[in-house]
């Protein structure tokens, strides 16, 4: 999705809002939030389960049979949900969006956003497979930031990303976060860079 030019946009992009700000951006991407892996095989044991029940009723079949054709159905209906899009569908959107705002929270102490000096590190994160963008701030900059500001620019980047702008969204919601940290945390003379400003890209849920 990112070629190394559209990720050397995305820290270009990084490096010059923090030059207008004491805060600190970190730009996440991960392909996936989870495998789900679970779901194929809870929804083959569940049809499984059930197909017994008219053998029993309308058939004279022995139960060797009857346990052979479970056996089937689990094989086949394991074998059809377990590509990835499919596996995604099965899950419920309320699931994936929290397995997605806890791998947000995961990666806002797993890059040390939570260490900054004055308590003014932003995530921006992206979860692909669950269609979930996210910005997390510190207490530093949560406190005064108005309420809404960060989902208004999630919405633009979700659309971008909906649009195929992928980079472009990316870069614009950095510049629009950038923007507010430089209205509430100016740069002083003590600033340092504390954390990568390159996009970050996570291939495994």
């Amino acid at each position: 999705m990112f070629s190394e030019s559209d990720e050397t946009l995305i820290s270009e992009a990084i490096t010059r809002a923090e030059k207008a700000t004491s805060g600190e951006i970190v730009a996440v991407v991960a392909s996936e939030s989870s495998t789900y892996l679970y779901a194929p095989f809870l929804w083959a044991s569940a049809i499984a389960l059930l197909v017994p029940w008219p053998l029993l009723v309308w058939t004279w079949w022995p139960s060797a049979w009857i346990y052979l054709a479970q056996l089937a159905a689990f094989a086949l209906v394991l074998a059809v949900t377990l590509p990835r899009p499919i596996r995604y569908w099965l899950v419920p959107r309320s699931i994936k969006r929290a397995r997605a705002h806890r791998r947000a929270m995961e990666q806002f102490v797993a890059q040390n956003l939570h260490t900054t000096s004055s308590r003014t590190g932003v995530l921006i994160f992206i979860s692909i497979a669950e269609h979930h963008a996210e910005i997390v701030a510190d207490a530093g900059i949560e406190e005064r930031v108005p309420k809404g500001t960060w989902q208004d620019i999630v919405n633009r980047l979700t659309a971008a990303f909906s649009s195929g702008r992928h980079t472009d969204g990316f870069v614009a919601a950095i510049e629009e976060v950038g923007g507010h940290l430089a209205v509430h945390f100016p740069p002083g003379s003590l600033d340092a860079n504390e954390l990568p400003n390159h996009l970050i890209v996570l291939d495994e849920g």
